[in-house]
């Protein structure tokens, strides 16, 4: 791990899982699908880029929700997500490597593997298209983005500060993910991304990761430079009793930058 800030109980806990979890036998060889040409696909639709994430639970939610994820995963895409991202993480996650192994299969847009990795025999549990590498809790970065490339994956690298950017950006990755969660105190401020973004080169791929949960959220972040926006629990709607709509609140979310469109149109005489 490469900070000496206090983390929460609950990321130990995480991160004291992962590192016990086994990586795979031999490095797989994976043949992915572009998350820059789904952003693209996205925009010329007029859709915001979403990666919609398939998270059962998580210890910042409410709840769980026990859908079948391949149902969730095509009512997503259904929605207008230009990829998915699918928690591995059992423990803590309630994921696994089997759900994103039928998400991946069952649908055509990009699909992240989302967890802790820490080793590059993790890399080899799973085919994916991206794998995410947080760089606050890998050793040795630089090796390991290019472990994940050598394998075909496309490494997300996420930070959540100037100095974890560097550090991304020293390693070589092109996207790069920032959490507006402080993993520390588990608070989001959705001012983390807008004081992150104008450090990176114009030729970086930025996400939005967390605390995006309304329309305006969205907006926000895409003025803020934001490619693409990580969006979960506003989605998977923990916590709520009877049956979510996936792919409507999915819709919407995509749909923010024509909304607010549309409400310029209908009041443009007073604009």
């Amino acid at each position: 791990m490469n900070s000496d800030e206090a983390l929460a109980p609950a990321v130990e806990s995480i991160l004291e899982a992962a590192a016990e979890r086994p990586g795979g036998d031999e490095p797989i060889d994976v043949a992915a699908r572009s998350l820059r040409d789904a952003i693209e696909r996205a925009e010329s639709d007029g859709r915001v880029p979403v990666i919609a994430e398939i998270k059962p639970t998580s210890p910042t939610a409410d709840g769980t929700r026990e859908a079948d994820p391949v149902e969730l995963a095509e009512a997503m895409v259904d929605g207008g997500a230009a990829a998915l991202s699918v928690l591995t993480e059992p423990t803590h996650f309630d994921g696994s490597p089997e759900a994103l192994r039928r998400v991946r299969e069952a649908v055509e847009v990009p699909v992240l593997r989302k967890d802790f990795l820490c080793r590059e025999a993790q890399l080899d549990v799973v085919e994916a298209d991206l794998a995410l590498l947080i760089a606050r809790f890998v050793d040795d970065l630089e090796g390991l983005v290019a472990a994940a490339r050598e394998r075909g994956f496309q490494p997300l690298v996420e930070v959540h500060d100037a100095a974890e950017l560097e550090a991304a950006l020293g390693a070589g990755a092109e996207l790069i993910g920032v959490n507006n969660r402080d993993l520390g105190r588990l608070e989001v401020d959705l001012a983390t991304f807008e004081s992150v973004a104008p450090r990176a080169p114009e030729d970086v791929t930025l996400i939005a990761e967390s605390g995006v949960s309304t329309p305006a959220d969205v907006r926000r972040m895409r003025a803020a430079g934001a490619d693409a926006l990580l969006i979960g629990s506003a989605i998977m709607d923990h916590g709520t009793c009877g049956e979510v709509d996936v792919a409507a609140n999915v819709q919407e979310l995509t749909g923010a930058e024509t909304e607010r469109a549309g409400e310029t149109t209908n009041d443009g005489e007073n604009a």
